[in-house]
């Protein structure tokens, strides 16, 4: 089996490249990579040696480079994507280009290819904002609230119109929130994890009690290999961890694990439009595929603290160029008319 894995340099992208060698021991990888800010060769460079690997930089919105890709592959995984919120709300023409464009890049190519199988990786983010009950199951309109989760939701309906018009073999997995190692410093868990350990203002939005469904990225590879070898043409896969915490909770938790203080913690303004609760019924694939998490969130993010801390190169080497100037353009303005929580409000999360 040959598997091209776009993104492959990215968070969830390198740890499912490294996750697949391991557990596929006669398989081949080709990871296809823009290398734009948040895809590293870092996260990979140990790998690059392996004779099972093929390393691409290429753009999955550019045909050529997609027909070099493709070639001799058994299978795709489209992890590429722009996938911050924020940046979204920044500027969206990147989310549209590479989120729709490069998916029906992929699927010309898979289609002309008669490729076996293609995933799509998706997000909880396409279904909305939940209440302070329910979960999101497979058959949840989809309600986008953000460009990003916008640009996702019609890759996820491209993938749908290739199955029905074109017979493609493919299947679409929606994640909820991921954490774990190799994760890039704008998503909450890394950001706050080296604010905390450098002694810097902790931005959480609003009033931090937004609710995530936190899945550990392991955990989360092995859904995406179990629908990759299991799952049935043309249908969604809802995967979820089980973990709902409030942003806040989050925070405190890391506080309490780096030892920093609860003082750093900065209420920001709101990000525009963002959605309240995500929580996901992954009771389809645990039951079709056998897949369920397997690591508890408090070891889980204990183990992510203990990662992030003991690669201060790697930290350093990501947080800085594109990235500096972005978190001056995010933050800077919100740290300035941020508020510090009163203890009231801290004694929510502990």
């Amino acid at each position: 089996m040959r598997v091209l894995v776009t993104g492959g340099c990215g968070f969830i992208g390198s740890n499912f490249t490294r996750y697949l060698l391991s557990a596929r021991g006669d398989w081949e990888v080709v990871v296809c990579d823009l290398l734009t800010y948040s895809g590293n060769l870092g996260n990979v460079t140990d790998l690059l040696t392996c004779p099972r690997l093929r390393f691409l930089k290429g753009d999955i919105a550019d045909r050529d480079t997609v027909t070099d890709a493709v070639a001799d592959v058994d299978a795709i995984v489209n992890f590429a994507a722009e996938s911050h919120v924020d940046r979204s709300i920044l500027e969206a023409t990147p989310f549209i280009r590479t989120n729709i464009l490069g998916t029906q890049v992929l699927l010309e190519a898979a289609r002309s290819r008669r490729i076996g199988r293609f995933v799509q990786i998706s997000t909880d983010e396409v279904y909305g904002s939940l209440g302070p009950s329910d979960w999101f199951r497979e058959d949840t309109p989809l309600a986008p609230n953000s460009p990003y989760s916008a640009s996702k939701a019609a890759a996820d309906l491209v993938v749908r119109a290739y199955v029905r018009t074109h017979a493609l073999p493919a299947v679409v997995l929606r994640s909820s929130n991921a954490y774990g190692p190799y994760q890039f410093p704008e998503k909450l868990i890394p950001l706050m994890i080296a604010n905390a350990s450098q002694g810097k203002p902790l931005p959480v939005y609003g009033d931090g009690l937004h609710v995530r469904d936190w899945v550990h990225v392991l955990d989360l590879c092995e859904a995406v290999l179990q629908v990759l070898e299991h799952g049935r043409t043309g249908e969604v896969y809802n995967v979820g961890g089980g973990n709902e915490r409030t942003n806040l909770d989050v925070v405190h938790t890391i506080l309490e694990l780096t030892g920093a203080s609860k003082a750093l913690i900065r209420f920001v303004q709101d990000r525009p439009g963002h959605d309240r609760r995500y929580a996901m019924d992954f009771t389809k694939i645990r039951t079709e595929l056998g897949w369920r998490p397997r690591r508890d969130f408090e070891t889980g993010l204990r183990e992510t603290v203990e990662w992030y801390t003991r690669q201060p190169a790697w930290v350093k080497a990501v947080a800085t160029g594109e990235y500096r100037s972005y978190y001056e353009r995010q933050y800077s303005a919100r740290l300035a008319s941020a508020t510090i929580a009163p203890q009231a409000s801290l004694a929510i999360a502990t």
